[in-house]
């Protein structure tokens, strides 16, 4: 299953017919994107489910559908079991950025950790997973795919959040200011996260 989210809002993608008495399911093969999309921006639409029995034409139908950006990214540890936060955009996120030519998306997701936050001595862990969110740029929609890592560093230097990305603070957060910054996060930041982080939110419309 993927979760392709418009505005906050989770597009899904299943091999499954019936996800939730809310949703409006698709199939694949009748779907028009551009305007669900638009109905979604527009508020007409909160619960959608696009079918189809074979997982993998799912993920071939969304970069047929629109042009992808690739990105990769990283969810960064410390020894004090700390994440590594960046506030942009009046939101907490995490450092994430787009894959250069002849770079991997681990390679990026390095590069732009480093770039976007000041953090060094960085290890790879383990991928994570793939999160999808479609944004809008020249008045034409695109599909933004970013790779997730885990990472560790022992880094213990300053902070250097990249300006010029518009990134206003660098933070380590430890387990309890971790939960309150994703009160104030996005919705595909938030899969990457174990469910004891994720309080109740108001404002939440996945079932």
């Amino acid at each position: 299953m993927y979760k392709v989210f418009v505005k906050e809002i989770p597009i899904i993608l299943s091999t499954e017919k019936k996800i939730g008495k809310q949703y409006t399911s698709i199939p694949l093969k009748e779907v028009k994107f551009k305007k669900l999309i638009a109905e979604i921006n527009n508020g007409e639409l909160l619960y959608v489910n696009i079918y189809h029995k074979n997982a993998e034409k799912l993920e071939l139908f969304l970069r047929k559908k629109l042009p992808v950006v690739e990105a990769g990214g990283g969810m960064v540890y410390n020894s004090k079991k700390e994440i590594l936060f960046i506030r942009r955009n009046s939101k907490w996120d995490l450092p994430k950025g787009k894959v250069e030519k002849g770079e991997t998306h681990e390679e990026a997701a390095i590069r732009e950790t480093i770039e976007e936050t000041g953090v060094q001595n960085l290890e790879v862990r383990r991928f994570l997973q793939k999160t999808y969110h479609v944004f809008q740029r020249n008045d034409k929609f695109k599909l933004k795919i970013t790779y997730w890592y885990e990472m560790y560093s022992d880094y213990t230097g300053p902070l250097i959040p990249e300006a010029s990305e518009g990134i206003k603070k660098v933070k380590w957060k430890n387990f309890e200011k971790s939960q309150k910054a994703l009160q104030d996060s996005y919705e595909n930041i938030k899969l990457l996260f174990p469910k004891e982080y994720l309080l109740p939110h108001p404002n939440d419309r996945i079932s």
